[in-house]
């Protein structure tokens, strides 16, 4: 939430005036003090300004400020629209026809409300940006449509029913700069693509299980397997699983055939995301009604057509988060979220077929990125949920829905949490993304293709001293880690060779040699002589 400031100029004299706060907090607040000065707090900015810059004590001045001078907000502009209604938009654009500010305003109000304005007969000027593309992320220039009516360069990612914002903090565009193409290049270089193809195979494997074991279903063996499955084959194939046929067909394969699930496709009942503490459901959040969910995936779709050419990270963690608050399947979402991380890179071209980034292993071995997970979040459930608490309930009845779902629940806080739902601010999910993303690269795929390596190379040494097949090659390699170098009586009934004098003592120690040549990677070998199979 939002504590506005004393002496408040723009969005903050708004707010206060109108008494109209957004529930995502505001990246910018204005306020009147006796010197210019600038306070940063996680990507936060309180300004202060001396009393030349005091706009007059009238809405449109203190938009006008807004504008200019602040990070236009959408969620807060649609609250504010909805609460003063079209007039003093209406009287600023009539007395300023050629104003470039007035002008941004009328086209703000008329395409955050759906309600139309009256154009003055001497509406003039040059054409003008809606928002800025230095604060916000903004339509690539080949999606940007003029707007002949106010003369106003449409510049917006998505449209009125799903446009989510990304405020440019230093924080965020060096998120978004971060070089996907080159970390993966550096791999490359190191490994070889014939080593990076074959840890494709394992890689899609572990992220479908981390992918499960971050919803707290990681022993569920043939689910993690059809996942990984799914991953191989579609990421990055066919259209984008935004429609309603695509999302059918993808959550389909996702959740096989044994669910209760009777419709797939785009939800047909309410959903919220909880648990059961007490036999008491907790509401961690709650999304949108399903009679919206189609337009705001739209929404979403356009988001990615209108910024296409942007930072690959970027897209992928709008996607990915913008999806997982539309919440728009009665069941699979999570995985659809996390699936779309790697989709979007892989069709922006960062990271090629067949490999699969890992990034839930990466959130589920930390306990801190798991942290850093539900934080971010909480960015948008938890200030939503503090507002619409008191408008859910969970009624004595159950209703069952067209898709097959059962359920009590009941909300009526919609019109409170619609500009939250449409207009969320997912800088902080970018910057998380990011992260999560160079850690994959420069640490799990690492340490995976080293372990590879090293693998190869023990699995040749061994069969310098016997010649076996691969697959009892890797049996053996197997038994030398989970026995601590020792010959298990299975291993030797199974290899009667391997219980001649001398042959098990040459092996380990072909194959202990072998490791050693993995320089300055102690933890492969340790993985050999103690048993400890590090991050596997």
């Amino acid at each position: 939430m939002n504590d506005l400031p004393a002496d408040p100029i723009g969005a903050a004299w708004l707010a206060q005036a109108y008494g109209v706060l957004p529930l995502g907090r505001l990246p910018v607040m204005s306020r009147m003090g006796g010197r210019r000065a600038t306070q940063v707090n996680e990507g936060f900015r309180l300004e202060t300004y001396t009393e030349p810059m005091r706009p007059a004590a009238e809405p449109a001045a203190h938009l006008q400020f807004h504008l200019r001078h602040e990070v236009p907000h959408l969620e807060f502009l649609a609250r504010l629209f909805e609460r003063t209604g079209p007039d003093f938009v209406q009287a600023w654009v009539a007395g300023e026809p050629t104003g470039q500010y007035a002008r941004r305003a009328a086209f703000l109000y008329e395409w955050l409300t759906g309600h139309v304005l009256e154009v003055p007969e001497r509406l003039g000027g040059n054409y003008v940006d809606a928002i800025d593309e230095a604060k916000l992320v903004a339509a690539s220039s080949d999606w940007v449509t003029k707007v002949p009516r106010w003369r106003v360069n449409d510049n917006l990612a998505g449209t009125r029913e799903f446009c989510p914002i990304v405020v440019k903090t230093d924080a965020v565009e060096t998120a978004a700069a971060l070089a996907v193409s080159r970390l993966f290049g550096e791999l490359t270089d190191e490994f070889g693509e014939d080593l990076l193809q074959r840890a494709a195979v394992w890689m899609t494997l572990r992220e479908s299980k981390a992918s499960f074991a971050i919803e707290g279903e990681a022993d569920r063996v043939g689910r993690v397997q059809r996942f990984a499955d799914v991953m191989a084959r579609r990421t990055g194939q066919g259209e984008v699983p935004l429609s309603d046929a695509a999302l059918a067909a993808l959550q389909q394969e996702i959740l096989g055939d044994r669910t209760t699930i009777a419709h797939f496709g785009i939800r047909q009942s309410p959903v919220f995301v909880g648990e059961m503490v007490r036999y008491q459901e907790v509401v961690h959040y709650v999304a949108p009604a399903a009679d919206e969910v189609d337009a705001m995936l739209e929404g979403l779709r356009v988001f990615l057509d209108r910024t296409e050419g942007q930072s690959p990270v970027m897209r992928s963690a709008v996607a990915a988060f913008g999806f997982v608050y539309i919440h728009p399947l009665a069941d699979g979402n999570g995985r659809v979220h996390r699936f779309l991380v790697n989709d979007i890179l892989r069709r922006d071209g960062v990271i090629p077929d067949p490999v699969i980034l890992p990034i839930s292993a990466v959130i589920t071995d930390d306990a801190g990125e798991r942290r850093g997970y539900d934080r971010v979040l909480d960015q948008v459930s938890k200030p939503l949920m503090q507002a619409v608490r008191d408008h859910l309930a969970f009624g004595s009845t159950q209703t069952a829905y067209p898709d097959g779902v059962s359920s009590n629940f009941v909300f009526q806080g919609g019109d409170q949490a619609r500009p939250l739902w449409r207009y969320p601010e997912l800088g902080p999910h970018v910057v998380f993304l990011a992260n999560i993303v160079s850690r994959t690269l420069t640490e799990q795929m690492r340490e995976e293709s080293r372990y590879l390596r090293s693998h190869a190379r023990a699995r040749a040494a061994l069969k310098e001293v016997v010649e076996m097949p691969d697959h009892q090659a890797d049996r053996v390699l197997r038994s030398i880690e989970q026995n601590r170098g020792e010959l298990s009586n299975v291993l030797a009934k199974e290899v009667p060779i391997l219980a001649r004098p001398g042959v098990w003592a040459e092996i380990v120690d072909a194959v202990f040699q072998a490791l050693g040549e993995e320089r300055a990677d102690m933890a492969v070998i340790d993985r050999y002589r103690l048993g400890k199979p590090v991050g596997r």
